[in-house]
């Protein structure tokens, strides 16, 4: 289901596979942000919460999966709720709401690795120079730094995604390896007990023991978040019907995988867990100081996921900026004929890349207002949450409707797995939707407090001053020529307005 297609098909599978893998990114995302859990759960939060995030995450991709196979669209999210109502009045608010949810969502999650990115190089200058003291407009203007550096990326330099992404792929593949490796030789024979990796609590938030491990799922749900990117690059791979549920499913699963492997490492080599915790040089560089004896060698193997991340933020970018190119072709954002403008000589939506950027920096402000833990909170919390909701709704919308609205697809889930797969992925959304705008830590003050609900607040505001203004006067859903399982673009079946699929699925 889609528009006619108006971007070039350049990406393979193994590109894109290349880019959901970066845009997960699991073992270095999960890694960079240790923070998360080790004081809100401790190696419990770190590895049993991923485990946790990560089965509840492979549920939500095999069923969103199936949404892809039988509608191929960048929109995504926004296109299937509509496509699936059986209510054709709740069309036009349903969709809007998911669209606007999956936009924040991505816009944030740019932010994100932007944030860990620079995180790193904090890290870096503190492990270097001990008496650096980092102030919150230092992290500001290097976070600026990768957003912008990203915004070139994409916008001049687009005919090279592809090979970009392959490379992601294999760096990254190549980097947990090695990293792994060497930490583990390094640290041989001095790493702590299986009992300290796998049992040791550790609750620093000021929550009771159960909630703080619930928070600490933050982490968890960061590492394997995302994979919806598939969707809104699907206009630009092949036999997208097939390949593009197969891609969102596998890139989960080698995410969590192989980011429970490298989280289990560091805890046998992270050494005195007081001091990775305390140390200003982060969690996981000063884990590497302990492993490798080493500053400079532990710099060395950091080169590894920060790359990785830069690799991240170049993707997410991408992602992030094909959605609001979706939603804006169907009208869903202010000035949407500007932002759906693909540009003619760079042929891409260059105006949705700068929206991206604009906003990216702007959140970016949490920065300037709040201590470094509440922003980091914050903007993290941001993405997960939004990303998640963007999930939840289209999944739920299918069960109040019995699962029968989906027609015939070539990625099909056996009625029970589906049913099984869709009360998980809506209990754990459920869940983690309030607990991950709880403040990290209590007593709560201003500039501790997490900011994810203000940012949620303003979302829902424009939001709804752009419904009044415009959305329910003009905003009728997508605007589709709609191919049930099928590439878009090949026999593509004319529909003037999705409220003709709506009435189709009501008759069903």
């Amino acid at each position: 289901m889609g528009h006619q297609p108006e971007l070039n098909r350049n990406f393979s599978t193994l590109s894109m596979l290349g880019l959901a893998f970066a845009v997960l990114n699991s073992w270095t995302a999960l890694s960079a942000s240790l923070s998360l859990s080790l004081t809100s759960g401790g190696s419990t939060g770190v590895v049993w919460g991923l485990v946790t995030a990560g089965i509840c995450n492979l549920c939500i991709a095999a069923s969103l999966a199936e949404f892809l196979s039988a509608y191929p669209t960048a929109g995504g999210q926004y296109h299937w709720v509509a496509v699936v109502v059986s209510w054709p009045k709740w069309v036009p608010v349903l969709s809007w709401i998911t669209g606007w949810v999956n936009v924040a969502g991505w816009v944030a999650l740019v932010a994100t690795n932007a944030l860990l990115s620079s995180q790193l190089i904090l890290g870096i200058i503190s492990a270097t120079h001990p008496d650096y003291e980092p102030q919150r407009w230092h992290q500001f203007l290097i976070y600026i730094g990768f957003t912008l550096a990203s915004f070139v990326i994409n916008a001049f330099l687009n005919s090279f995604l592809p090979l970009l992404y392959r490379g992601a792929f294999v760096w990254s593949i190549g980097g947990f390896v090695l990293v792994s490796i060497t930490v583990l030789a390094c640290a041989s024979p001095d790493y702590n007990t299986a009992y300290f990796v796998f049992r040791q609590f550790i609750n620093e938030t000021g929550w009771p023991d159960g909630i703080a491990w619930l928070l600490g799922l933050l982490q968890g749900g960061l590492g394997v978040t995302a994979f919806d990117a598939v969707a809104h690059m699907i206009e630009e791979i092949p036999n997208a019907a097939m390949e593009g549920p197969k891609i969102m499913v596998i890139c989960v699963g080698i995410g969590t995988f192989t980011g429970a492997i490298f989280l289990i490492v560091l805890l046998f080599v992270a050494g005195n867990i007081d001091e990775v915790i305390t140390s200003a040089a982060g969690p996981l560089l000063q884990i590497l100081i302990h492993a490798t004896s080493n500053t400079a060698g532990a710099i060395c193997l950091l080169m590894l996921p920060l790359v990785c991340l830069i690799f991240a933020t170049f993707s997410v970018m991408t992602t992030s900026s094909r959605m609001i190119f979706a939603f804006a072709r169907d009208g869903g954002l202010p000035a949407s004929k500007f932002f759906a403008r693909v540009h003619p000589k760079l042929g891409l939506p260059l105006n949705a890349l700068i929206l991206t950027s604009v906003v990216v920096i702007i959140f970016g402000l949490i920065f300037l207002g709040s201590s470094r833990l509440s922003a980091f909170n914050a903007i993290i919390s941001a993405s997960v949450v939004t990303l998640d909701l963007s999930y939840g709704l289209p999944i739920a919308v299918n069960c109040l409707q019995g699962r029968r609205k989906l027609p015939e697809r070539k990625w099909v889930l056996p009625s029970w797995f589906g049913w099984t797969a869709d009360i998980i992925s809506l209990s754990y959304i459920a869940l983690t939707t309030v607990l991950f705008i709880f403040p990290p830590v209590l007593p709560v003050t201003g500039s501790n407090m997490n900011y994810c609900i203000v940012a949620f607040a303003i979302i829902i505001a424009i939001s709804l001053f752009q419904w009044i203004i415009d959305g329910r006067k003009n905003f009728t859903g997508p605007r589709v020529n709609l191919v049930s399982g099928q590439v878009i673009g090949e026999n593509v079946t004319e529909i003037t307005s999705v409220e003709e699929v709506s009435s189709g699925n009501k008759e069903a």
